[in-house]
Order: structure tokens, then C-alpha cells, then sequence
């Protein structure tokens, strides 16, 4: 059934509108879990390192992306919950051009830096070659990710979810095929798993062009506007999911770091597949704020404050539940896992099941603390959105980091994002009693 935002709707029309970008996201998630896959079994848990340390390179154009994604798409929804269809297809294609042109210009930063920054995050000998053949790939076409980025948020803001969702698929199912062929069969390696990942961005950012240029109605591209005042609200207002990326970046660059020390390789290896069970956790949270964010915006617009009530106190609890079965499936998952990516009773096997066992509590908190963030920013706060993901993603990760591995060693990293997630609820209560008054939905 096909629902558009403007519709009041009950809850099960509800999950029906978030449910394909909740697929989409999980399926985005799993271009790079599929690529440690392959790399893992077939090249070795150095390589598998090696994709981790260089992530927070890659990321960079991703935070871009799902900056100008969520927060323009915030912008594009209230313009056209006001009734001006005509500005916010301009909005819509001005902000599409001014990522694309951001995110080349990051990969050519990048790109000619290449060699320092890799040995800034602590590659070395094989390590870094691994880390260079992997991400001058992901580097080249990231503005192609970008756009896919973009695409995913725009069409849900356009009503059509279940084409969002169809395309990837397409692009995971790309994805999962050629890093079979390239790794497996013709043995390229990480390199193998760079062009099956940017392949699968191909089928989503050339799908969503296509919806664009020739959509007849709706939002579609238009000659596009380029004012100042809205693009830097887009940016504000997408900030949080900035934050969230680049923070991510830092901390995965720091647990990297520490691992490194306690473990070598196979540590570093050990938490990436506990960071792949997190993207594909948190995946499912992050998909839901994002396909119920442009109905918030939409409404919030409108001023219909009953109605935003109702929706939030759905949210909360659809997220209360999800919180505690994603608890369990990884307590009681983390040797399956492990296994999936290490050969059972090595040294990378131990401590990934150890690792996900103590890890997985953060999944009792993440995703309040994912809706909380998304629901400020669908609201138009870009700044207490972004202190939300600020606090989740860097500021007590890192005390986190920090602290508790002085204290308790490999185990208190474990525990890092636990720690974090558990006093951001405490900021996204404040938050939400602070502000009871000027929104009047909570």
C-alpha cells in the first residue's frame, strides 16, 4: 500500500511507510560486513585490519553525504508541508549538486595525501599496502556514494520508500555476487572488495537519477537554487549525522589504536567484526528514524501537534522492544558471529565472541539515542541533534575509550560504547524536559 506524509497514520501504516528504509539501511550495512566476509576468509584478518583502519577515511564523504541527506531532506519536507512543491524541487536539486561537488573535492584531498594519512592511523609493512590498494578504490568513487547517500532520504521525502528499498537490494545483491567473483574466484584481494562495494553504489545512484530526471510528479530535478541561508540550514540542521560519522571515524581510529597495543592484528580484526554487528544493529534504528523523520517534518510543518504526540509515543516503544531482542540475539549469537569471520578457537575467534558478549549491552540504549538525535533534527534543532550524537558518538566514547581500558584493560574498551550510550539517554531526556514547552509533543 502506498502512504504519503501527509497522511495521518495509524501505527501499522507506520512501520508499513519506515519498514523499506529500515531494509534499505540494514542492506547498506551489509556492503561492508559482506566485504570483511570475503576478505576475512579468503585474504586473511591483516587484510580485514586493514579495511577497518582506513574506514575512517572513506567515512569523511559519508558524513557529507548523509549530512546534506538528512538535514536537506528535513529542509525539502517542511518547505513542501507549507505548500511550496515548486521551491523545494529546486532545494532538493541545488543540494544534490553541492554534495556531489563537496564530496570530490574531499576524495581528491585525500587521494593526494594518501601514503601519510595511512601511516598517521598506524599502518605498516604489508599492513599498509593492504590499507592503500583498498582505499584508493573507495576513494575514487565515493562522490558515487554520495549521491546514493542523497537518494536514499530524498525518496522517501518523495513518497516512494519501496523503490529506496528496491534499489538497495539491487545494489547489496551487486555487492555480495561480485565480492564473491572478485575475491573468491579471481583472488584481487582487498581490491576485489572495493569495486564490488563501489559497484553496488552504481545501481543505487543511477537508479535514483533516473527516478529524478523523470518522475512527472512529486519532487523530481528541476533548475536548481542555490541559497545560502538554506543550504547552511541543511548543514546545521544535518550536523548531527555529521557528527555521528566523524565521530565514528575518530573512535574507530582509537579503538584501532588500542587494539593495536593489546592485541596486534588479530584484535584490531576481533572489534571490527563487533563494529560490523553494531552498523548492522544500529542499521535498523538509524532506518526507522530516517523513514519516519520526513512524516515528523512534514506534520511538525503543519503544525499538528496531536497527531507528532501519538507518532512519537509510538516510536519510543516500537524502539524499547527492538532494544532488548537485539540485546539478547547478541548474547546469545556472539559465538555464531565469531565463527562466521574466524576459524573457531583462534585467537581472532576469542576475543570477537568475548568482545560481542559485553559489547552488545550498548544495544539496550543506541536506539533511543538514534530516534532522539533524528527526531531533533526532523524538528529543525540541528544543535541539540548534533550534542545528542555528539555525546553518543565522541564525547563519552572516547572518555569511554580512555578510561576504561586504564582500568579493567581489553575488556573496559568493550565497554566503552556502553558506557556512552547509557549516559546519553540521560542527555536525551534533559533534552526532550527542556524543550517541552516550545514543541508541544512530548
Amino acid at each position: 500500500m502506498k502512504h504519503h506524509i501527509e497522511k495521518e497514520f495509524t501505527f501499522k501504516e507506520l512501520l508499513e511507510f519506515a519498514f523499506p528504509t529500515m531494509i534499505m539501511m540494514i542492506f547498506m550495512s551489509l556492503y561492508t560486513i559482506v566485504d570483511g566476509f570475503f576478505v576475512s576468509r579468503f585474504v586473511g584478518a591483516e587484510a580485514l585490519s586493514a579495511v577497518n583502519i582506513v574506514y575512517p577515511l572513506i567515512s569523511i564523504n559519508i558524513a557529507v553525504g548523509v549530512m546534506f541527506a538528512t538535514g536537506g531532506s528535513a529542509v525539502v519536507a517542511w518547505t513542501m508541508g507549507q505548500g511550496k512543491e515548486h521551491q523545494a524541487k529546486r532545494y532538493f536539486t541545488g543540494l544534490v549538486i553541492v554534495a556531489f561537488v563537496l564530496s570530490v573535492i574531499i576524495a581528491v584531498l585525500v587521494l593526494c595525501n594518501m601514503d601519510r594519512l595511512i601511516e598517521w592511523l598506524g599502518a605498516e609493512g604489508e599492513l599498509k599496502q593492504y590499507c592503500k590498494d583498498y582505499l584508493w578504490i573507495m576513494m575514487l568513487y565515493s562522490p558515487v556514494s554520495t549521491l546514493q547517500l542523497m537518494f536514499q532520504d530524498f525518496l522517501v521525502v518523495a513518497s516512494r520508500p519501496h523503490l529506496g528499498l528496491g534499489l538497495s537490494i539491487g545494489s547489496g545483491i551487486f555487492n555480495m555476487v561480485f565480492d564473491y567473483l572478485l575475491i573468491a574466484v579471481f583472488h584481487m584481494g582487498v581490491q576485489g572488495a572495493a569495486y564490488a562495494t563501489v559497484g553496488g553504489y552504481f545501481v543505487s545512484a543511477i537508479g535514483g537519477i533516473l527516478f529524478f530526471l523523470f518522475h512527472k510528479k512529486g519532487l523530481k530535478f528541476t533548475k536548481p537554487a542555490f541559497p545560502i541561508k538554506m543550504i547552511l540550514k541543511s548543514c546545521a540542521n544535518g550536523s548531527s549525522e555529521m557528527v555521528t560519522n566523524l565521530s565514528t571515524s575518530i573512535t574507530t581510529a582509537l579503538f584501532n589504536f588500542y587494539m593495536l597495543q593489546f592485541a596486534g592484528a588479530n584484535g584490531v580484526a576481533s572489534i571490527t567484526t563487533v563494529l560490523y554487528c553494531q552498523f548492522l544493529m544500529t542499521s535498523i534504528f538509524i532506518g526507522f528514524s530516517i523513514g519516519v523523520a520526513p512524516v515528523i517534518s512534514y506534520h511538525y510543518g503543519a503544525q499538528n501537534q496531536t497527531f507528532l504526540r501519538k507518532v512519537l509515543k509510538w516510536c519510543v516503544q516500537f524502539i524499547l522492544v527492538c532494544s532488548v531482542a537485539m540485546w539478547l540475539l547478541s548474547l546469545l549469537g556472539a559465538d555464531f558471529v565469531a565463527k562466521v569471520f574466524f576459524t573457531s578457537g583462534t585467537e581472532a575467534y576469542s576475543l570477537a565472541a568475548h568482545g560481542l558478549r559485553l559489547f552488545g549491552v550498548s544495544f539496550l540504549f543506541a536506539g533511543i539515542n538514534i530516534f532522539g538525535s533524528a527526531m531533533f533534527t526532523a524538528l529543525g534543532n540541528g544543535l541539540i541533534s548534533a550534542g545528542i550524537s555528539f555525546s553518543r558518538t565522541l564525547g563519552f566514547t572516547v572518555i569511554g575509550i580512555v578510561g576504561m581500558s586504564y582500568i579493567w584493560g581489553m575488556d573496559g574498551l568493550w565497554f566503552a560504547v556502553p558506557f556512552a550510550e547509557l549516559v546519553t539517554i540521560f542527555v536525551v531526556i534533559i533534552c526532550a524536559r527542556k524543550l517541552k514547552t516550545q514543541y508541544h509533543i512530548f
